[in-house]
């Protein structure tokens, strides 16, 4: 008998259908015997106990999304479902019936969606509707298979819900625990130093956290500063120039509070490097803040002892001291500087600026440079604190409760009608990803960290993880005052539901005086880079090509309180938007957290020790496994090369151009192919800042 493999486009979720028969083999990745928080992409279908022969699953496979993540402008998950089943007899058999359908509700079954006719094997039913974040799909025997106009009226048959529904089973497992008082973490002497972090009126406190602290000391900035903070400057320098950079303590006033942080050149974000391709600068660095640092040129491929990144490339400059970086641009693009030392502190903290690197200049009216931050603030407003030798909020990294836009809690943009802006964007936050909407544009994206995609696309939406960049073009037409939104789907943890939260980060405004007509190609028509497309026509070859070498992303706790491990036994969500358990993720330390990277001879973060000859492609495949504690979505940044991320869940990337940084959504594997052309000791990690501070990191070598 012919035996029929199908890779069905999520990880470890392969089935083999028996053609011209009824019978499924479900692999172990994807099947009614998976235990029940393996995937969040699978779920059973259980049938009626009167049909003990039949069995199933429900299959979500998310959409090819060129930003890595599928969510639409609202930041709800788009995904494709897929039923696979066995041993459903003949519809007939059950009654007066001709063909099964397959339906969704909401939880509540207030609203209902016909999916489409089904049958025993593999039926694949298009996308799933927006609308129902959390749902069940049901499967009936209907009389006939048209029945959209008067719903579901004939015998169920089998159910299934929603993996996104199933974090709702942690609530049952805690209850034991949360009943005999056991959610206090004392940690001696630390506790009275800390203050609380601030609530989130939108999501509800989880229960039996409150006496929680972190197990280090405290830490904020405690010299005097040397000059209030300024807002950032641009540089334009030619090859040859030589610039200064001083880091120093500043002060500044964020949302009416005085804090203490920390500036390039007394300035927050730090000062706008403006270069043309190919150039090359001198940057002398001097250390004036408090702590040993570095400066990490993200994503230039540059000489590698100049690369920034401690006790690799070079020893922390200690306060006071200085060191001198000769970094040469040989790629257009975006790209920005920051610390490689306890960035869970310093970039939080103002110590990031940008680099614009140019070929050409853009068809555009004007160009804006945005740097994306949060800032973390304590129950009084002030800021919280940072743990003194090891990170805090480690399981989770440290989600702000402050938006900022280049530092500010409020941007503002000026613009004519009809003007084109260029936007280059750049996540600089520790830990959270953001989901834009340019209310009142016609948006297109452009390029990505290193340069174009091969070609032009229209969007509602920019999806950005921290490190990454997105240009985008945005033409305003309309006259009023128009929004810039983060518009997600929080987790609200201890009730089990998301909620549509929108967070205004500032706004356009449009006047009635009509922008200057622009030269070149209309702005409706969609181009192509042919330079690009000529470097990704040499590249698709691979797609099918097996890995050379595969990484695991995984995590590992050890003495974490029994209450804490019961609120972490649920169904956990492919990207996490906010932080849904914020006083328990906040007191989990670098102690108690070690997020790893491993290989397939199960060595891990710093032990991986890989070595490569410079010239070639390397087709690296990296799995982000969902069966650990507290499954995430990990931004996966790789120093002093390039690469392209061929395909996703086995499906091939349709939108292709040059990136250093690309994430990771929990349960799903990326094909990377990357380009291994500058000799040297790299580094590859995760840029969450308190998942790097966890040891989530490794180092491999090439080869001159």
């Amino acid at each position: 008998m012919r035996v029929v493999r199908a890779a069905v486009g999520v990880t470890g979720c392969v089935i083999a259908l028996t053609a011209g028969a009824q019978s499924v083999r479900f692999d172990a990745g994807c099947s009614p015997q998976t235990p029940l928080f393996s995937s969040p992409y699978c779920a059973e279908l259980v049938a009626v106990p009167d049909l003990p022969g039949a069995r199933g699953v429900m299959q979500l496979t998310p959409v090819v999304s060129p930003f890595g993540i599928a969510v639409d402008s609202a930041g709800r998950q788009r995904q494709r479902l897929t039923l696979v089943i066995e041993g459903l007899p003949g519809p007939a058999s059950l009654g007066p019936y001709t063909t099964y359908v397959a339906w969704a509700y909401s939880l509540s079954m207030d609203q209902e969606h016909r999916l489409g006719v089904v049958h025993a094997g593999r039926v694949q039913l298009g996308e799933m509707p927006a609308s129902l974040v959390q749902f069940r799909v049901l499967v009936s025997a209907e009389r006939d298979g048209r029945v959209a106009s008067r719903g579901r009226g004939g015998k169920l048959v089998m159910r299934a819900t929603s993996p996104s529904a199933l974090l709702l089973a942690h609530r049952d497992v805690m209850t034991p625990f949360m009943a005999g008082g056991s959610g206090t973490m004392e940690h001696g002497e630390h506790s009275a130093h800390w203050p609380k972090p601030a609530p989130d009126p939108r999501i509800t406190p989880t229960p039996g956290m409150a006496g929680m602290a972190p197990a280090v000391a405290p830490l904020l900035p405690s010299a005097p500063p040397t000059s209030s903070a300024k807002p950032r400057e641009i540089v334009r320098l030619s090859s040859g120039d030589t610039l200064s950079l001083a880091a120093s303590i500043v002060a500044k006033n964020v949302a009416g509070k005085r804090f203490l942080m920390y500036g390039y050149n007394g300035q927050i974000p730090g000062p706008l490097i403006s270069v043309t391709k190919n150039a090359q600068i001198v940057v002398r660095f001097i250390n004036g803040i408090d702590q040993p640092s570095t400066i990490h040129w993200h994503g230039v491929r540059l000489e590698n002892r100049f690369d920034g990144t401690a006790h690799v490339t070079q020893e922390p400059v200690a306060p006071g001291d200085s060191f001198t970086y000769r970094v040469r641009f040989p790629d257009a693009g975006v790209y920005w500087y920051h610390p490689h030392v306890r960035e869970d502190i310093q970039q939080d903290l103002g110590l990031y600026g940008n680099i614009l690197v140019r070929a050409v200049h853009p068809n555009v009216h004007r160009e804006e440079v945005l740097a994306l931050d949060d800032l973390t603030l304590d129950s009084t407003g002030a800021q919280l604190p940072y743990g003194s030798d090891a990170p805090t909020h480690a399981l989770m990294g440290r989600f702000g409760s402050l938006l900022l836009v280049n530092g500010e809690p409020s941007y503002a943009l000026g613009v004519r009608r009809g003007e084109v802006v260029r936007f280059y964007l750049t996540n600089v936050a520790n830990a959270r990803l953001l989901n834009l909407t340019f209310h009142g544009a016609q948006v297109k994206l452009i390029g990505s960290d290193m340069g174009n995609f091969e070609r032009e696309s229209w969007t509602t939406h920019v999806t950005i993880a921290p490190a990454e960049r997105y240009i985008v073009d945005a033409r305003f037409s309309t006259p009023g005052r128009h929004a810039i939104v983060n518009h997600v789907q929080w987790l609200d943890h201890a009730r089990g539901i998301y909620r549509d939260v929108a967070d205004t980060l500032g706004f356009v405004q449009v006047s009635d005086a009509p922008a200057p007509t622009l030269s070149g190609a209309r702005y409706d028509e969609l181009r192509r880079d042919q330079n690009v497309s000529r470097e990704m026509a040499t590249l698709r070859r691979y797609v099918a090509r097996p890995p050379d070498r595969t990484l695991t992303l995984g995590l590992k706790l050890k003495d974490v309180p029994p209450s804490m491990l019961a609120m972490l036994a649920g169904m956990s969500v492919p990207v996490d938007w906010n932080d849904g358990m914020p006083q328990m993720h906040w007191a989990l330390t670098g102690r108690e957290v070690t997020w790893t990277i491993s290989d397939e001879r199960g060595r891990e973060n710093m032990a991986i020790d890989w070595r490569f000859k410079r010239g070639r492609v390397l087709k690296l495949r990296i799995k982000n496994r969902f069966d650990v504690a507290h499954a995430m979505a990990h931004p996966m940044h790789l120093h002093g090369q390039r690469f392209v991320v061929l395909a996703r869940n086995g499906i091939p990337n349709e939108t292709l151009g040059w990136k250093d940084t690309a994430v990771l959504p929990a349960g799903e594997t990326m094909d990377l192919l990357v380009e291994l052309t500058n000799p040297g000791r790299w580094m590859l990690h995760c840029h969450i800042a308190e998942h790097l501070g966890t040891g989530m990191m490794t180092v491999f070598a090439v080869d001159p």
